[in-house]
């Protein structure tokens, strides 16, 4: 028969279970990774590119010229010509001694002689050397995501691999939890981590055969850490590891628990989506961060619109959304899934504080990077 967690007598400022976590936890070592399956991972020191385009290009068909030899040329006082110019292709190199590029009715070919009708200028319809990558650039930061814009640049550099942190992330379900296991994974994904999948029945002994550290980075349980008689899930890891803290003062999320196997963090989240999620971005996300080595997340800073209370003693999330130059309140401690869906930027309020007064500004992360 599986024993009922107890209630924490006490819950634990958010502060200090998010410290003790993340205590002496480093970033993952760098890998290789193909462009393709680098999408949304956290970038490492990356090697400088060299210049692109690497040579002067044509932006678009036309004549490959001079531009000096066409001073004074017009339809006026057309310019002839010995022979015909070199007729490029957008993308094509310009050829030696050329430096603009004309339209194709800019040379009349009609006649025994071919004639200009038109002046240039130097660098007229031509992309310059290094216009696109000056030599020496990176591909992106160390610590940034690496969004579709940053591969493009790895691709017109030439490279076939990037060196990133991708943190091993096991997912557990426990019980019913498949919806909030899917959103966690989702947004596990787009922050950079690799998902590694499992499930487990809410059952101590088949939690801890499930907790298993091994290849991993970095532990999520989902479900079975309220006080019902099924929930196992904080016993067994008290068993597997070290339970950290059980009743985090955080709302919604105070049954999350962390702990440790051995050196890698375990985040026991609650079943419920909105409990999940606030967990996730109070708790689970900055150790995912700092697994990753990513640079501190965007965040917004804007007036609210109207003021925010708050109970002293807990950290209660908040949803927001922007409305004009201001911060709308969506949602604050409870949270519907519809509030989630729209929202625009999550904030925390310090357990210590009592809230926000109506035009106070306040930064927030924000959910649509």
């Amino acid at each position: 028969m599986v024993t009922a967690q107890r209630r924490p007598a006490s819950l634990t400022p958010l502060d200090a279970a998010l410290a003790a976590v993340l205590r002496d936890l480093a970033p993952v070592e760098p890998i290789e990774l193909p462009l393709a399956d680098a999408l949304h991972c956290i970038a490492a020191e990356m090697p400088a590119l060299r210049t692109y385009p690497p040579h002067d290009v044509a932006v678009g068909d036309g004549w490959a010229m001079r531009a000096n030899d066409l001073v004074g040329a017009s339809s006026y006082a057309p310019l002839p010509l010995a022979a015909l110019p070199v007729w490029v292709e957008a993308g094509a190199a310009m050829p030696d001694g050329t430096d603009c590029v004309v339209d194709a009715d800019a040379v009349d070919a009609s006649g025994p002689l071919p004639q200009v009708l038109a002046e240039a200028v130097p660098g007229q319809g031509v992309r310059r050397a290094g216009s696109d990558i000056a030599a020496g650039r990176a591909v992106i930061a160390a610590g940034e995501p690496l969004l579709p814009r940053g591969l493009l640049l790895a691709r017109a550099a030439g490279l076939a691999l990037v060196r990133v942190r991708r943190p091993r992330l096991r997912i557990v379900n426990i019980g019913n939890g498949k919806l909030t296991a899917q959103l966690t994974a989702d947004t596990a994904c787009l922050a950079g981590a690799e998902v590694v999948p499992a499930e487990a029945a809410p059952d101590a002994t088949a939690i801890v055969s499930a907790l298993d550290a091994a290849g991993c980075d970095l532990i999520i349980t989902i479900g079975g850490t309220g006080v019902g008689h099924a929930d196992a899930a904080v016993n067994a890891l008290a068993t597997r590891g070290a339970l950290i803290a059980h009743g985090i003062a955080l709302q919604p999320g105070r049954t999350t628990a962390v702990g440790r196997i051995e050196a890698t963090p375990v985040i026991a989240l609650p079943g419920a989506p909105d409990q999940a999620f606030a967990a996730w971005w109070a708790i689970a996300l900055p150790v995912l961060d700092r697994l990753s080595g990513r640079r501190p997340r965007t965040t917004l800073a804007l007036p609210l619109e109207r003021k925010i209370a708050s109970g002293v003693g807990i950290a209660e999330v908040v949803l927001l959304a922007r409305r004009q130059d201001h911060w709308a309140v969506l949602a604050i401690g409870d949270l519907s899934l519809e509030a989630i869906a729209r929202a625009e930027a999550l904030l925390i309020v310090p357990g210590g504080a009592e809230g926000f007064a109506a035009g106070r500004l306040v930064d927030a992360y924000m959910l649509r990077e």
